[in-house]
């Protein structure tokens, strides 16, 4: 992304997105269809646009390590060495999370995955407006989207706003999970493939 056009961009999109607004941007994998994760209106009705399982929760981009506290979780000196080799990238990690003020998030799965992108300007957003919900932006059980108009033939107007920024191409990020003594279990394959001695060294 070009720094100025993206700069341009936040200063119309932040504003909403803070307001409780949803919106198609371009993410570190693919198109995401984006609203605040602390926002249970907002984070109830990207579900509801998306004709989304109810009972699965959604990954959640953060800026930092930091925000991590904001939803209850404490992480082992273990596993943010393990972080550390992970993040920032196109990995989402999975930590358990049983406060009942989450409940909207992790769905009564007691767990959330979270990501902190590589991607700078997108971090950039997310410390203007704090942690986003990011599902791929595409319908359950359809194709994400690899550009905004494919976004804009699911949810039309429906959504406050479309990023355009060309065609992404990416897998999904890779679906993690690292206990607390640093065990490290891939969830799912995508993006990032992970070499267990990597990150066990």
């Amino acid at each position: 992304m070009k720094k100025e056009d993206w700069n341009q961009i936040q200063k119309t999109i932040a504003p909403i997105l803070k307001l409780g607004g949803v919106g198609i941007v371009p993410t570190d994998t693919l198109y995401g269809i984006v609203g605040s994760a602390l926002d249970k209106k907002t984070v109830e009705r990207i579900y509801e646009l998306r004709k989304r399982e109810l009972g699965k929760p959604m990954i959640i981009l953060i800026s930092s390590l930091n925000d991590l506290k904001k939803f209850g979780v404490v992480c082992s000196a273990a596993q943010k060495n393990v972080l550390k080799k992970l993040w920032p990238g196109k990995v989402s990690v999975v930590f358990g999370c049983k406060l009942k003020k989450w409940e909207y998030l992790h769905r009564g799965k007691n767990s959330l995955a979270f990501r902190l992108p590589a991607d700078e300007e997108l971090v950039s957003l997310l410390k203007k407006v704090g942690p986003l919900v990011a599902p791929s932006a595409n319908l359950a059980g359809k194709n994400p989207a690899t550009t905004y108009l494919e976004a804009k033939k699911y949810f039309g107007e429906e959504v406050d706003f479309y990023v355009d920024w060309g065609k992404l191409k990416s897998k999904p990020s890779t679906i993690a999970e690292i206990g607390n003594d640093g065990e490290l279990k891939v969830l799912r394959e995508g993006a990032v493939k992970i070499a267990k001695t990597l990150i066990m060294a």
